[in-house]
């Protein structure tokens, strides 16, 4: 697509600056918290959405219910100065931003449910002039998906596909590309590709982003905004899978993985990331699947990808059995549940997976380590032999370590508090 001058625009006599005094971001969780918190911060009255009562309770209280550096203190300024509210049905505003999960199904078809229910529940405040931003991962084709939701529920309204440049509502999609533990930062200095299904379109959400961003806002057409994203985060898995299957052939083979990938990354032309218990998160564990899922004959390569990462868990989890045979009642300690490393996020997390399939197979008795929860999460709470423990009893306690999560706090681990343990460190920390 393009870009199109605003002066051009106005000339033609559809294109009128209508600045934002109003903003709804639709879903508070790891995404739409921290924009919300940005845009309010900003100067910006920000309605905050969620269907979590608890959720909106504590925002409204000046607090936060995810981990993210300084996002705390942004959260409590903004909400004291009546820049922020959060509430559980939206409100007129004069631009939405859908920032909801987009899981998959069984046989990794993508659920847009999240996303429908989100539109529909907009839809009755729309008014002329909007502008609706999606901003979670999707399919290619959701954001015309989106529209044509909208304008089942308000035909009283005009939108792109049947007015293009003299629509009502202005559509875009601009995927986030954040890192937890830096969103923050990265929410202002990262660029951003922005999809509109109209030129018009693009560029009023342009114009909302520049509010916050100090990179470059990039304009396109929607689905190669769309396929940006699914790309980036499929680039990433490919890579992984890559270091994930080097360390078990490294393993069979007797080698030092971590070692050899420091040496064989001295090559100015490569860069071997690291191996691991597998992949997790909200995008790169699902996205690449919506690629296989739309073009399955074509997507070999991201295909073998997700299914060498998703095998990875059941690889560490056979070393563990193995090395559990040998004691007659083994406490095994889980050091890390979270996906990535110091963030308290849970989802999709191949550790969480690696605990369940060790509570179901009655390996032993579990003690987990996670300094960023205060309990253990529904799916592994309640079970018998698996306690949430700080690390200093987990060491004391365990005949095997686990070390799954690369957390800060696991580097400084007194190298004599594992004399004697069977340790299977997935993350080369301690070599």
């Amino acid at each position: 697509m393009v870009m199109v001058s605003q002066a051009k625009e106005s000339s033609r006599n559809y294109y009128v600056h209508i600045p934002f005094k109003r903003v709804s971001v639709i879903g508070l969780g790891y995404i739409g918290m921290p924009t919300a918190a940005i845009l309010a911060s900003r100067g910006i009255k920000v309605i905050g959405v969620d269907i979590n009562p608890k959720v909106v309770e504590t925002i409204n209280g000046g607090k936060i219910h995810i981990i993210e550096p300084e996002l705390d203190a942004i959260v409590q300024t903004v909400v004291l100065s009546g820049k922020l509210l959060a509430t559980t049905k939206p409100e007129t505003a004069d631009a939405f931003v859908i920032a909801v999960p987009t899981p998959f199904k069984e046989k990794h078809e993508p659920d847009l449910s999240y996303v429908k229910t989100a539109a529909q529940s907009i839809a009755p405040v729309l008014e002329k002039g909007n502008l609706v931003i999606l901003e979670s991962t999707s399919p290619v084709g959701t954001t015309e998906q989106l529209a044509s939701w909208l304008a089942e529920k308000r035909p009283d309204l005009q939108f792109p596909d049947q007015a293009d440049e003299s629509a009502d509502i202005q559509i875009a999609y601009c995927p986030e590309r954040v890192l937890p533990g830096r969103i923050l930062r990265e929410l202002v200095e990262n660029d951003r590709v922005i999809g509109g299904l109209t030129k018009r379109c693009a560029r009023r959400a342009m114009e909302l982003y520049k509010i916050f961003v100090q990179g470059e806002c990039v304009i396109t057409d929607v689905r190669i905004a769309e396929m940006t994203k699914l790309t980036e985060n499929s680039f990433r898995d490919v890579n992984i899978a890559f270091a994930n299957e080097l360390s078990m052939i490294c393993e069979k083979l007797d080698i030092d993985v971590w070692a050899l990938i420091q040496l064989a990354n001295r090559h100015p032309r490569v860069k071997i990331l690291q191996p691991g218990p597998g992949v997790g998160g909200h995008c790169i564990a699902i996205d690449p699947w919506f690629i296989v899922s739309a073009v399955p004959e074509y997507a070999q390569l991201i295909r073998m990808a997700r299914e060498v990462n998703d095998s990875k868990p059941h690889y560490i989890l056979t070393k563990i059995r193995e090395k559990a045979t040998r004691f007659k009642a083994p406490i095994i300690a889980c050091l890390g549940l979270s996906f990535k490393a110091d963030i308290d996020d849970l989802r999709e997390s191949p550790s969480v997976d690696i605990v369940k399939e060790l509570i179901a197979g009655n390996v032993g008795k579990l003690l987990v380590v996670e300094p960023y929860i205060e309990a253990l999460p529904p799916s592994l709470n309640g079970n018998v032999g698996v306690e949430l423990v700080d690390l200093e009893d987990a060491l004391i306690q365990a005949d095997i370590i686990v070390l799954l999560v690369n957390h800060k706090v696991f580097y400084d681990v007194d190298r004599k508090a594992l004399e004697g343990k069977v340790v299977i460190d997935t993350r080369g920390i301690w070599k």
